[in-house]
């Protein structure tokens, strides 16, 4: 797929911020000043939640930045069926099932967490991989690189397919296709989980199962009491930490 800029402002910090269209689909890319072609600076893909990066902007751009001071470039894209992309009218159905489901306090149903999520990760595995694809050869970007947050079942998938994934920081903030249990035992790379222990739309013992199935021989959990919006700010830090120990540190200019 092209990758298109649209424009390269440098924030405040120095962070140069581009915003991009790979083919159609819209994206992010943020660079440290200390990146260069000599110095390139290691890449951790930032998984957006499903509510658009318009929306998602404010909290995707301050974990950018805060990368940017430990030396990481950062990227993110526009989600299936969010933003301005088309809707998926299979998903909005689903999506109005889980509702239902909440809103009576019942079980939510293995067909609806199916239709919900399989699609989608089926379509959005292959555009960041286009992604890594398009953003790896840049200067002042540099590989193997990580993985962090978003839908969880996308990063599964993203780090049992993809070789150029070295370690992944997931989000255990949503429901799960039993499918992907099976995946995540294909998961290899080191993980660092975290896990809100009032996340009220997320089943707390499905998400202790995955993370028991995750392959990973170096894997850690870190729970925090709250809801889903609750995550601490010291979490992006634990996050970062682990980048640090996991992603090529040489080259990133600090």
């Amino acid at each position: 797929m092209p990758l298109q800029f649209t424009s390269e402002p440098r924030l405040d910090d120095g962070v140069l911020e581009r915003p991009f269209a790979l083919d159609e689909i819209p994206g992010f890319l943020w660079t440290p000043a200390s990146a260069s072609a000599s110095r390139p600076a290691p890449l951790i893909l930032l998984g957006p939640p499903p509510l658009g990066l318009g929306r998602a902007y404010p909290r995707l751009a301050a974990r950018a930045r805060n990368a940017a001071a430990q030396g990481f470039a950062t990227a993110t894209l526009e989600l299936p069926g969010s933003g301005d992309r088309p809707r998926r009218p299979a998903a909005e159905q689903a999506r109005a099932g889980l509702r239902r489901a909440l809103e009576a306090g019942e079980p939510v149903s293995d067909e609806i967490i199916d239709a919900l999520v399989l699609p989608l990760v089926e379509e959005a595995v292959p555009e960041w991989r286009a992604a890594l694809d398009a953003l790896l050869p840049l200067p002042g970007i540099g590989g193997p690189a990580g993985y962090s947050g978003g839908v969880i079942s996308i990063g599964i998938r993203l780090a049992a397919v993809e070789p150029r994934i070295a370690a992944a920081a997931l989000f255990a903030g949503s429901l799960v296709p039993r499918a992907l249990f099976e995946e995540a035992r294909r998961v290899t790379v080191p993980l660092h989980v975290l896990l809100q222990w009032d996340d009220e739309g997320n089943d707390r013992q499905a998400a202790l199962d995955l993370f028991d199935a995750f392959g990973s021989e170096e894997k850690s959990l870190h729970a925090n009491m709250g809801g889903h919006t609750g995550v601490p700010r010291f979490a992006d830090d634990a996050a970062l930490a682990f980048f640090s120990r996991h992603l090529p540190r040489s080259s990133a200019g600090v």
